[in-house]
């Protein structure tokens, strides 16, 4: 923990921030009914400096008059206010720092007035990026929020009203290495089954896409029809090196999203790009483009599409799917040769995720939705129609986390759940995240296949379960 903080055996007048939230109503006895619990935890010197927040998680006002908080030394004590009282839903930010400082590993305890009673704790070994809080507010694990938000409701990387739960992999906890050592080596992104023998991937540098097929517990390039070292990609006009980073394959084609030509790599170039992958040609140049600069905003050439995802049109009607472009419920005839579903790009300069109809001659589209991703960037996309969940992945940015998606009351996608990474997964860069078709389920799992870019000990492709009931 800190050293250089000013010890004063006095007590010091501090402000507590609270937001009024319902504060009428009788006091509630904290022996009673102890539903104040510590919400978020600023440590790395935020505005005004380290802070505690509190939230009343009850049905009842809870007085916490003198109440104290202290860090994991018992000599660093902070006493609330006489005559406070925290409404039920409220939240009370304490700004601690000038009694102590927080450390980049240390804890927040809260005690009762007579300083015997622990209600709450939480403990953490390294500062958070942003803060530490709980998703959802006051009953969730405690996690790295995107944004700070002192006495406010936790930003736990939703947009709209409800949080997210913040839970375990819903899988097995053990990973497997996938590939043999150093096929691929790095810049190996994203992934997408087309069938429980066909697992597709691409390159970001050179650009390039892999055809896998099964080798044993492992994965390998096919073999077959040219595909044994991968196949360059160009764009439709025989030209450039995409530089490949999300792919997916679809009733329509196999489609890749691209961030810049790798040739004049300080250009941002946001496109969509089909192949045919039926082609014996040792390498391809797309058959169709989709240029998306003018539609996203401004993208650093390194940080725009990561990931691709594409989701059938029957599934967004059954599930009434709301069109922000025509501000009504989606509807199919709207996009006259869009084919039979929409595609859904995230980007990693901002986390967000993008839904378009693309005219599938070539060029046109049409955006249809913008949605918050979970995340502060979005790696790769995954539809699950077994679940309808859209799946966003971070990488190491986000220590791995996964979020899921669901089409929400109003018809539109919203964070609903964040998965940590497997236990067994080291915190590696992980850029491509695929789900193998539910028919693959045994024993209740089916399997679930990450590349990592950087090609940590030699390899990029590890394996792991997912739960298979919905």
């Amino acid at each position: 923990m800190r050293t250089n903080w000013r010890r004063e055996a006095h007590i010091i007048a501090v402000t507590l921030t609270v937001l009024a939230v319902g504060l009428s109503g009788a006091p509630a006895s904290a022996q009673e009914q102890p539903t104040v619990r510590i919400n978020e935890v600023e440590s790395s010197g935020g505005s005004p400096g380290d802070w505690i927040e509190l939230v009343n998680t009850g049905t009842a006002a809870v007085d916490i008059s003198k109440w104290v908080v202290k860090d994991n030394d018992n000599s660093h004590s902070y006493k609330i206010a006489k005559n406070t009282s925290l409404a039920p839903g409220a939240f009370l930010a304490l700004d601690v720092e000038s009694s102590f400082g927080l450390g980049s590993s240390d804890s927040a305890r809260l005690f009762t007035a007579d300083g015997s009673t622990l209600v709450d704790s939480y403990t953490w070994t390294d500062h958070a990026t942003t803060t530490y809080g709980r998703c959802p507010n006051g009953t969730g694990a405690f996690t790295s929020t995107t944004a700070a938000t002192k006495g406010a409701p936790n930003a736990c990387g939703t947009s709209g009203g409800g949080q997210p739960t913040h839970g375990p992999w819903p899988g097995d906890s053990a990973v497997t290495v996938a590939d043999a050592s150093n096929v691929f080596g790095e810049n190996l992104s994203g992934l997408s089954f087309e069938s429980a023998g066909v697992l597709w991937a691409v390159d970001n540098g050179p650009g390039k896409l892999y055809r896998l097929v099964p080798n044993g517990s492992t994965w390998r390039p096919d073999p077959a029809g040219g595909w044994a070292a991968g196949k360059a990609l160009h764009y439709a006009n025989g030209s450039g090196d995409p530089d490949a980073e999300g792919v997916v394959a679809t009733p329509d084609g196999l489609f890749v999203a691209t961030e810049r030509d790798n040739g004049n790599g300080s250009t941002s170039l946001p496109k969509i790009l089909r192949y045919d992958t039926a082609s014996s040609a040792t390498s391809l140049n797309a058959t169709a483009e989709w240029n998306l600069t003018s539609d996203l905003p401004s993208l650093p050439a390194n940080a725009g599409p990561e990931a691709l995802s594409w989701v059938p049109d029957s599934f967004l009607t059954a599930h009434g799917f709301r069109d922000e472009h025509t501000g009504a419920v989606y509807d199919p005839a709207s996009y006259p040769g869009h084919g039979s579903g929409l595609f859904f790009t995230g980007v990693e300069a901002n986390g967000t995720v993008y839904a378009h109809a693309l005219n599938l001659s070539g060029g046109g589209y049409t955006r249809v939705a913008t949605i918050a991703g979970g995340f502060t960037g979005v790696m790769d996309l995954e539809f699950e129609p077994a679940t309808g969940h859209l799946w966003a992945a971070c990488d190491d940015t986000c220590q791995g986390q996964t979020s899921t998606l669901d089409i929400d009351a109003q018809g539109k996608f919203t964070a609903t759940a964040v998965h940590d990474r497997p236990a067994g997964m080291p915190d590696y860069n992980n850029e491509g995240f695929a789900i193998a078709p539910q028919s693959t389920c045994v024993a209740g799992h089916k399997p679930v296949v990450w590349s990592d870019d950087t090609n940590d000990g030699g390899h990029a492709l590890r394996a792991g379960t997912l739960n298979c009931t919905p």
